[in-house]
């Protein structure tokens, strides 16, 4: 059976629909699928054993010059390429416009997508053959997996998703115990206070904790920078792949993560993760998985969150996991 998704972003998103994948591989053995997805994102589907085709799709940077010679030109590229192969189901998990009119509506296959009252955007289910209701007030995995049941014709398994990436990994156990700090996110309202960041840096040196810090673009490297001086402990990591950071975040006794897509790649990875939220409805899209955490601001307030209590509860989590 030859079954393609349309989940094109973001990062966190792409992730919380890898549990589905392996319901579905469980449920129909043979399965195949392939998947379009956003071209920065292309590694995450790859690490699914069930995945044998990655698209990369380019709708945010075609955005910027939609009309160009170029953009024009990849955009004829792409759509060949989709129409070449006839699907036995095509599963539009996004539920937005952009991906149910710009690429669901020209692939080959009986499209399934949520329907007017489910998706997120209600017009982008005039482009499924086959329109679902699902239930919006739970996680935004269940109502994934939910979506591939009912499109795929098997029943939901009553158990916790399983991403089913973690082994794709090597762990390795002779290392130096070390932490990884995700301190940057998207939104300022989601960033939790530097002097909070160099106070647990403290605490957790004090342990005996070697500290990362990753980071994407320069604004976050310049932060990393601050946030490790002075401080002979903390590492300020390089330029690294999605791959290479997921290795990273493997080997590491525990992370601290703010609202952001990595913190959803340490889920995953099933490796113990305390993520801390202001704003955001973690009911909905929380992290979601084994060994997960999470901590919520006062008011939305992240400066209510300190070092001390972020801290011990880590150190609670790392206690129990061994």
């Amino acid at each position: 059976m030859q079954v393609l998704i349309v989940k094109t972003s973001s990062m966190g998103d792409v992730l919380h629909t890898l549990p589905a994948l392996t319901d579905a591989a469980r449920a129909l053995p043979g399965i195949c699928f392939s998947w379009i997805v956003e071209e920065s994102f292309t590694q995450i589907p790859a690490w699914h054993p069930a995945v044998r085709w990655v698209f990369p799709v380019a709708i945010r940077r075609w955005r910027k010059n939609w009309f160009s010679t170029i953009v024009l030109q990849e955009r004829r590229n792409f759509k060949r390429q989709l129409q070449q192969q006839q699907y036995d189901a095509v599963i539009d998990a996004q539920g937005l416009m952009k991906s149910a009119a710009l690429v669901t509506r020209v692939v080959r296959g009986e499209k399934h997508g949520l329907d007017c009252k489910s998706a997120r955007e209600s017009f982008s289910s005039w482009f499924y053959n086959r329109r679902h209701a699902v239930a919006k007030q739970q996680h935004a995995i269940e109502r994934i997996r939910q979506l591939f049941a009912v499109s795929l014709g098997y029943s939901l398994p009553d158990c916790h998703g399983d991403y089913a990436i973690a082994g794709y990994f090597k762990s390795q156990s002779s290392h130096d115990p070390y932490l990884v700090f995700l301190h940057a996110t998207s939104r300022l309202g989601k960033h939790w206070p530097e002097s909070h960041w160099r106070a647990l840096i403290a605490l957790a040196s004090d342990s005996g904790y070697k500290i990362k810090l990753p980071w994407g673009v320069e604004s976050e490297y310049l932060r990393a920078r601050r946030l490790a001086a002075g401080y002979n402990q903390v590492e300020v990591l390089p330029p690294l792949s999605l791959t290479q950071v997921a290795e990273q975040l493997t080997n590491a006794t525990a992370v601290v993560s703010v609202d952001t897509g990595l913190s959803h790649l340490v889920a995953a990875l099933e490796r113990p993760n305390l993520t801390l939220y202001g704003p955001t409805n973690p009911d909905l899209i929380g992290t979601y998985g084994r060994h997960q955490k999470i901590l919520r601001a006062q008011n939305d307030n992240m400066e209510s969150l300190t070092a001390v209590r972020v801290w011990q509860t880590l150190q609670l989590m790392m206690q129990s996991k061994e």
